[in-house]
């Protein structure tokens, strides 16, 4: 994705001093870089470890909902969570 962007003021100083810091190389290195720490505060898109754990629980949701649908698996409905452990 190409994007033109203008900064002014308080924006523009920012990566001005991440410039002069030699923090990043570039105006688009400092976007980037902000990018990942606004998912590293908000957690926007499971990055690592996350990333590989949600496609195993929901590799292991769809093995199970084949099983359920073959008859490998049986599906009981309780009517509270103290009767599934009894």
């Amino acid at each position: 994705m190409n994007i033109s962007m203008r900064f002014e003021g308080y924006s523009e100083r920012i990566i001005a001093e991440a410039l002069s810091k030699g923090i990043v190389k570039t105006k688009a290195e400092a976007l980037r870089l902000g990018l990942l720490e606004l998912n590293e505060k908000y957690a926007l898109i499971p990055t690592g470890d996350e990333a590989r754990e949600l496609a195993e629980d929901l590799a292991e949701i769809e093995r199970i909902d084949k099983d359920i649908k073959s008859g490998k698996e049986k599906f009981y409905k309780a009517k509270s969570v103290s009767e599934i452990f009894r």
